[in-house]
């Protein structure tokens, strides 16, 4: 199998955790931001996580430079549009980008500003690349419902421009879905999709509660549900996608080795998952290298990728022609 020339579909890419390590020297440069380093293998192993993390927490200290140098929009332009050549190069059709737009407004940009210069950035990259995409906007869990309900609120003018489905993300507590149900629920009635991280660290029922309480269509990772009997039952039952990232998993300690993912058996058991990316540069990672991993460990065929493809294609917040086309891509 040519994994290389295969066409890709990725829904599960975070924007600051995918930005070049050159980039973020050259805006620090450019913009008089002071860094630890300037040295590039130094920042690379700043913004770079190794396999093995203490946990998830350990994982999400990556993404502090990232967020110096992505609060302004020419910025915020510029690491969209390379994330956005990045993908393509490897030959994916359609990417979701997300982003959590308050991490963007240190400087004093709006969030409808922050949420404007991503769509910049991912129009400047369909131009130039002939790759597609949209935007998930990531609602932080730590910092609270009220700030939930300002990225609903502000994001809302931007559906149907760019913005496609709303997310909870940051790190993973137990029963976090029954706190966020109102804000959810008023960005299903704007007409967000939904998408929820949860069974990332252990907690599986969360998979449950965040479909059963938040009506979430897709689940970031949805790893646990493997050790929780209702949250798998739902989950195949309702044909809930999951955005399984292989790399990501490993380094989060969510599986102890590639090996032991449970990605595999979960589509031999007819559950909906496709393969994302995560992070890129965090991860170290590209889609390439994430299909690459599920061929070698379990000899994944072609037939096999096509169905995970069509996943993907299915599960994705694609209009409907657009999904038409992306489908005409795999033979």
């Amino acid at each position: 199998m040519d994994i290389k020339s295969l066409p890709k579909i990725e829904l599960h890419c975070h924007l600051d955790g995918s930005v070049r390590p050159q980039t973020v020297i050259d805006i620090a440069k450019n913009d008089g931001i002071e860094l630890p380093t300037y040295d590039l293998d130094k920042i690379k192993k700043q913004m770079v996580a190794p396999m093995e993390c203490k946990d998830l927490k350990d994982y999400l200290t990556r993404f502090n430079l990232p967020g110096l140098v992505m609060q302004s929009k020419g910025n915020l332009i510029r690491v969209t549009s390379e994330l956005m050549a990045d993908a393509a190069r490897e030959n994916v059709k359609y990417i979701e980008i997300r982003f959590a737009p308050q991490l963007h407004t240190k400087e004093g940009l709006t969030i409808k500003e922050v949420i404007s210069s991503v769509i910049v950035g991912m129009r400047i990259g369909e131009k130039k690349f002939g790759i597609r995409g949209n935007l998930i906007l990531c609602c932080m869990r730590n910092f609270g419902v009220e700030k939930a309900f300002e990225v609903v609120e502000n994001g809302r003018e931007f559906l149907g421009m760019g913005v496609v489905g709303i997310d909870l993300c940051a790190n993973e507590d137990a029963g976090f879905c029954e706190v966020f149900q109102e804000p959810i629920k008023l960005a299903k009635e704007y007409g967000y999709r939904i998408t929820i991280h949860a069974g990332e660290t252990g907690i599986g029922e969360n998979v449950s509660d965040a479909v059963k309480l938040l009506g979430a269509e897709r689940i970031g990772h949805g790893v646990f549900i493997k050790d929780c009997i209702e949250a798998y039952e739902i989950v195949k039952r309702q044909n809930i996608a999951l955005e399984i990232c292989p790399t990501s998993n490993v380094q989060t300690r969510a599986v102890g080795s590639f090996s032991e993912h449970p990605v595999y058996n979960f589509m031999k058991d007819g559950i909906r998952v496709t393969l994302n990316t995560d992070n890129r540069t965090v991860s170290s990672t590209n889609l390439e290298k994430e299909i690459n991993i599920i061929h070698k460990e379990f000899g994944m065929t072609y037939e096999e990728y096509k169905i995970i493809y069509s996943n993907s294609v299915e599960a994705s917040f694609a209009s409907e022609v657009m999904k038409a086309e992306l489908m005409k891509f795999i033979k």
